[in-house]
């Protein structure tokens, strides 16, 4: 073989060899899209973003016309939160097109409607919007996966009644979910609200400081980490303080079936609901109560699924599953209950012909 002739055959092997090689799989583009709380700076993206790295999630993309604006640890900060913005004032005036057509995400995860609740809007309009910029998102991606968050609490001092339109909004949100959510874009409710003091997680009664950010990150994590293909352990709660149970007006989303309270042996109870649901999946929640006149140490909630379900992602307490049996018990956090407190866990699991919501067991310590 002549030399040019060895050179060319060389060259030809090169190439076949790139041909080859087989093409790696596109990051995941995920757009965070809200108002100040998600942008200004929200620093909850930076501590998710790295949460997600951790977990082994690492061929993400966070996209959004905004950059990042700095939180002291490097993270992928592009993200659409506005601040000032109101969702119906977006979905009116058609601004998410635009920022979708620039970025093509897949996932969008929404907290949006804390200026809308301030001006008050009332809560049919935020929800309609909200349905517009669905429809906007599926029209850029029909199986765009979408996160809606029950909006954190708020409380400024220009605004008393603030408080309760949140509740108003929250309580409202589920049943939109359900009512909008399609097997291929399907829509998960993240409840950002339950834990969540604005006297403790903020600085001005509306505005995540260090813990608030912490939690939001700790909220987001499961549900997303969900939609990106992972079976994940309960995130720990890091550096925040321990969650305190539930305000005296936390939204009860309206779940379908009802829930299914059980009194245990030792002085507490477990209700569950379905909050909301898809085609193959769905996402639930326990609330444990100590029931008993004296504090408990920790609790354990079991249930047996009679559906073939199976628990994919839990967050809020420790999941294990043999077979059709679920059994739960507390973090480190929220072990500790006194005479009638509470604490909820959640969960997104699988589920194929039927959903039907079992009646859990608790037994505290």
């Amino acid at each position: 073989m002549s030399k040019r002739n060895a050179v060319v055959a060389a060259l030809l092997m090169v190439l076949g060899l790139l041909v080859a090689r087989p093409a790696e799989a596109a990051a995941v583009r995920i757009m965070p899209l809200g108002d100040s709380i998600t942008g200004s700076p929200g620093c909850w993206r930076a501590l998710l973003w790295n949460k997600l790295q951790s977990g082994g999630f690492t061929n993400i993309d966070m996209v959004g016309t905004l950059p990042a604006q700095g939180c002291g640890v490097p993270y992928d900060g592009d993200n659409e939160g506005h601040g000032g913005y109101l969702v119906t004032n977006v979905a009116d005036q058609n601004q998410l097109p635009a920022w979708l057509s620039a970025t093509h995400p897949d996932i969008v995860m929404m907290h949006f409607g804390t200026n809308d609740v301030w001006s008050n809007k009332p809560t049919d309009t935020i929800l309609a919007a909200y349905g517009k910029l669905v429809d906007q998102m599926r029209a850029s991606n029909p199986n765009m996966k979408i996160l809606v968050a029950q909006i954190i609490p708020m409380n400024p001092s220009t605004c008393p009644e603030c408080a309760q339109r949140a509740v108003a909004l929250n309580n409202a949100i589920p049943g939109w979910a359900a009512s909008k959510t399609t097997a291929a874009s399907p829509i998960v409710v993240v409840d950002q609200w339950t834990g969540f003091s604005t006297s403790t997680d903020t600085y001005d009664g509306v505005h995540p400081n260090d813990s608030g950010n912490q939690k939001m990150a700790d909220k987001w994590y499961p549900a997303l980490s969900a939609l990106l293909g992972g079976a994940q352990p309960s995130p720990s709660p890091s550096q925040s303080p321990s969650p305190s149970p539930s305000p005296t007006r936390s939204p009860s989303p309206s779940p379908s079936p009802s829930p299914s309270p059980s009194s245990g042996p030792s002085g507490c109870t477990a209700t569950y609901k379905i909050t909301n649901q898809w085609g193959g999946g769905f996402q639930g929640e326990v609330t444990v109560k100590n029931t008993g006149t004296a504090p408990i140490s920790g609790w354990t909630a079991t249930w047996t699924f009679t559906g073939g379900q199976q628990v994919t992602q839990a967050w809020g307490g420790k999941a294990t599953q043999s077979g059709a049996n679920v059994t739960v018990k507390n973090e480190s956090w929220n072990g500790s209950l006194g005479a009638g407190a509470s604490t909820t866990f959640g969960f997104i699991a699988s589920w194929n012909a039927s959903n039907s919501a079992p009646t859990p067991a608790c037994a505290a310590a």
